[in-house]
């Protein structure tokens, strides 16, 4: 599914600028989730981002970053361990916090998940927490290094080859991983828990799994992933946990409430505070954003002014040829408009009169699409109806703004 992704950066616990993606669902939006990656991963691995398309398709935002010294955020991995791991996780839910909404739920694959279940206690506005492929004691990792580790331990440092890339792991790591009690922290939870784990995983084995959820208070769940990789490079089966913690999670949110039951307020607009012109936008229960193209400054994370403007339009026209065609009890196929906005010198305007043939003015063309046999007579009608659109006579005729500048925000 589109997803509305932006990037952002935020400090993480040490002061180095940790690179992130916030995914947003196309819909209403029902609350905030932080992602924990596995160890030496990224925010961009495969697994991660098809969980955050099936969360944000439930209208949870999913919030993904790189671990220090990991992935595009800046800093040195020799110098992090499982303990920064964790305070760069305090550190998303703070940035989340302060600019959207506080996290309302933690997934963590692999060793995130160890992160997000030492960490989950100190974020008071968590509901439930979700792991993946979790170990149950941080030591596990250290199987990883193989004889590396007598070197760590001997020589205070070393290079260790983790999935084919070579990483400098210093003692303070080590010692700081086997000094972690995760199953103590699972205890004191007292969060519903969902683990999700594969039976033949290779990389942690499912006896974690067990530890994890044996270790754990009600409400808890298990859920297997079958046949899946530790990874879940298989897209089916990264979908599929998505789609089994978004339907687990929807148990421990408050209700969705339709739009209807509430009355609509006005359309706000506000900045970000991410790029030069990215505004988030609420309408009704609905929120998107607007922003420019890359190429004049912006982020392109979501349609321009003038995008917006030919959006009304095209939706508007659809509608009221619709409104007409049920109305005339026409069998009218489905309606498609193609809007694009233009601005051209009034002189060289066919439509224009007289009066109005001077300077530059806006042009939007309209085309419109029927499927199926349209007669020219129809075709002429619905010319005609279109032109009705209230947009369309917003547009043609002059509106009047009224302004108000008043301190505070929304």
């Amino acid at each position: 599914m589109a997803l509305n992704t932006l990037r952002l950066q935020f400090p993480g616990h040490s002061g180095a600028t940790l690179a992130a993606r916030l995914d947003l669902p196309n819909g209403p939006l029902r609350a905030y989730a932080l992602f924990a990656h596995c160890f030496t991963c990224s925010k961009d691995l495969a697994g991660a981002r098809r969980i955050a398309a099936e969360l944000a398709r439930e209208g949870i935002a999913v919030l993904r970053f790189d671990f220090t010294g990991l992935g595009s955020s800046e800093g040195e991995f020799a110098s992090t361990n499982f303990s920064s791991n964790v305070a760069d996780l305090l550190s998303a839910a703070d940035y989340l916090r302060h600019h959207y909404e506080a996290p309302s739920l933690l997934i963590g694959h692999s060793l995130g998940g160890a992160a997000v279940l030492a960490v989950a206690g100190d974020i008071p506005e968590v509901r439930a927490v979700a792991t993946i492929g979790a170990p149950a004691d941080v030591g596990h990792v250290l199987k990883n290094f193989g004889t590396s580790l007598e070197e760590i331990e001997r020589s205070g440092s070393a290079q260790v080859d983790l999935a084919g890339r070579r990483f400098v792991v210093k003692r303070q790591f080590v010692e700081d991983a086997r000094a972690q009690r995760i199953k103590d922290s699972v205890a004191r939870l007292k969060r519903p828990l969902l683990i999700l784990h594969a039976p033949l995983d290779q990389t942690v084995g499912i006896e974690n799994a067990t530890d994890i959820f044996l270790a754990a208070r009600h409400p808890k769940s298990f859920v297997s992933l079958d046949k899946a990789d530790h990874l879940l490079t298989d897209p089916e089966d990264a979908a599929f946990a998505g789609r089994i913690i978004s339907e687990w999670l929807t148990r421990y949110l408050p209700a969705d409430t339709p739009q209807a039951t509430k009355p609509i307020e006005h359309v706000r607009v506000r900045e970000t505070g991410e790029g030069k012109f990215q505004n988030a936008v609420q309408a009704g229960g609905h929120r998107l954003f607007a922003d420019e193209p890359e190429s004049v400054g912006g982020l392109d994370s979501g349609p321009s002014p003038y995008d917006f403007l030919a959006i009304a339009l095209g939706a508007c026209t659809a509608m009221t040829l619709r409104l007409y065609a049920g109305h005339k009890q026409l069998k009218l196929g489905r309606i498609g408009v193609a809007v694009s906005h233009s601005k051209i010198h009034a002189k060289d305007c066919e439509e224009c009169t007289e009066l109005e043939r001077s300077g530059r003015i806006d042009r939007f063309e309209r085309v419109i699409s029927i499927d199926g046999e349209v007669s020219e007579e129809l075709r002429g009608k619905i010319a005609e109806i279109a032109d009705k659109c209230p947009v369309h006579r917003t547009l043609v005729a002059v509106a009047k703004i009224s302004t108000t500048v008043k301190p505070g925000s929304y």
